[in-house]
C-alpha cells in the first residue's frame, strides 16, 4: 500500500486544519491506522490512532480533546481534524498502517509500523 499524506499547511494559533491520507495500491482495510508527526530535530511522535475491529481511538495527551481521528472506508481515507492548533503542534505529519493489532496504546509507538508515506507539513504560527 502507498500512503500520501495531505492538507498541511500554515495555519495561526488556535486555527483549524484537516489532514487526510489517502491509499492506493490496496484498501486502507488494516487493524490499525494512525498518525505520527515529526518537528525538526525531534524524533517522530505518535499523534493518534484507530483500530478498526473496536472503532478505538487513542490520542497522545498533547493533542487529546485539539483532535479528532476518523475513517471514510467509501473513500479509502483516514483523516486528522486537528482544532485550536498550537505552535508546538508544527511538524511534519505522516500516516501509517499496521495488519496486525497491538496491545491498547502502543499504536502510538513508532516501532509498531513498517510502512510509512509522505508526510504533510504543518506550521502554526503564534
Amino acid at each position: 500500500v502507498q500512503l500520501q499524506a495531505s492538507g498541511g499547511g500554515l495555519v495561526q494559533a488556535g486555527g483549524s486544519l484537516r489532514l487526510s491520507c489517502a491509499a492506493s495500491g490496496s484498501s486502507l482495510d488494516y487493524s490499525l491506522i494512525a498518525w505520527f508527526r515529526q518537528a525538526p530535530g525531534k524524533e517522530r511522535e505518535g499523534v493518534s490512532c484507530i483500530s478498526r475491529g473496536t472503532g478505538t481511538k487513542y490520542y497522545t495527551d498533547s493533542v487529546r480533546g485539539r483532535f479528532t481521528i476518523s475513517r471514510d472506508n467509501a473513500k479509502n481515507t483516514v483523516y486528522l481534524q486537528m482544532n485550536s492548533l498550537k505552535p508546538e503542534d508544527t511538524a511534519v505529519y505522516f500516516c501509517t498502517v499496521r495488519a496486525n493489532r497491538v496491545p491498547g496504546s502502543y499504536c502510538l509507538n513508532s516501532i509498531a509500523y513498517s510502512t510509512w508515506g509522505q508526510g504533510t507539513l504543518v506550521t502554526v504560527s503564534s
